[in-house]
């Protein structure tokens, strides 16, 4: 009997859960997850959590009042899921820095680091964890001293080559170009028909990927953000994919040979390599409509979740 083609991407790639659904990552059997404050909303508000939710709440009423203490249990949220995870993956789990600090290299330093202390406080060693940043020149900064400092990272919202590159530069432990925004921008601005081989995303992540074995960058390439199987099977190979619980649930039904389409030791072409400081890289993105749009749009989106859960939080509290 053939394998599905969840197993069979598993023999070629890292799988990944994207989702803070506790449940659907026990059932799905991931070997890394990741969250973000829109997963974290919507596992907030999933009645099946509301004992986490409670007693977050009932340690931010010890803390006092404020917007001080709405923050703190937001923070509390994000880290009692990430433990719960850390229950059921034998690998790690992503926890994201507040997106409104996106610009703030200082302030998602501190953060970063109040969240592996967070971890500590319950055993969790910070190996098991990795830190979300926005790649803005600003997040990618922080993760530059928090590698220097043995916090791992994964560099999110990215959409385009020279934010890898800044990566990479950083030594970001992991990166995560986001694939379906990409091809939402191409298809709204008027692009396509797209085949899975031509989808903008799909090409976007082979050139990073190209581009990092080309040249010798210790960096993980992690897709995420698909729209569809057709852009994970594009990807099989990639060294890790972040697939949300629907479309796991789909590869996991489906059968058939899916071959293997990145190779490490036959990247294909690489892109020439670039040199990068602050006003090349501001520049380069700025002549990339997708990837400045999409960036943007990007930490408006986690933003607007995140003032929706302290809102939330806010009113639980009173």
């Amino acid at each position: 009997m053939t394998a599905s083609k969840l197993d069979q991407l598993r023999e070629m790639t890292t799988v990944v859960a994207d989702t803070g659904d506790i449940e659907a990552v026990r059932r799905l059997k991931p070997v890394d997850c990741t969250t973000n404050p829109t997963l974290i909303l919507k596992a907030v508000e999933t009645p099946a959590y509301a004992h986490l939710v409670d007693e977050a709440i009932a340690w931010g009423r010890k803390s006092g009042g404020g917007e001080a203490a709405v923050h703190a249990v937001c923070d509390r949220l994000a880290v009692t899921f990430g433990a719960e995870l850390t229950k059921i993956v034998p690998g790690r789990v992503s926890t994201e820095v507040d997106a409104d600090l996106s610009f703030d290299t200082k302030a998602s330093i501190d953060k970063a680091r109040a969240i592996i202390a967070a971890y500590k406080e319950r055993g969790i060693a910070k190996d098991r964890i990795l830190i979300k940043i926005a790649s803005t020149w600003e997040g990618i900064q922080a993760a530059k001293v928090l590698q220097a400092d043995g916090i791992d990272c994964n560099l999110t919202l990215l959409f385009a080559l020279p934010q890898a590159v800044a990566c990479a530069d950083a030594k970001a432990f992991l990166i995560s170009p986001f694939v379906g925004r990409i091809l939402d921008w191409h298809v709204k601005a008027g692009g396509g028909p797209y085949t899975a081989e031509t989808d903008p995303g799909v090409v976007s992540v082979r050139n990073i990927y190209a581009y990092y074995k080309t040249y010798g960058i210790a960096t993980v390439v992690m897709g995420a953000s698909f729209r569809n199987t057709g852009e994970i099977e594009a990807l099989a190979g990639c060294d890790r994919l972040t697939i949300g619980p629907g479309l796991l649930d789909e590869l996991a039904g489906a059968t058939g040979e899916l071959p293997r389409k990145l190779k490490a030791d036959a990247p294909g072409a690489a892109p020439d390599k670039l040199d990068l400081d602050e006003k090349a890289f501001r520049f380069a993105m700025n002549e990339d409509a997708m990837a400045s749009d999409k960036l943007s749009e990007g930490i408006r989106g986690f933003v607007k979740d995140l003032r929706a859960l302290r809102k939330l939080v806010a009113a639980k509290l009173a």
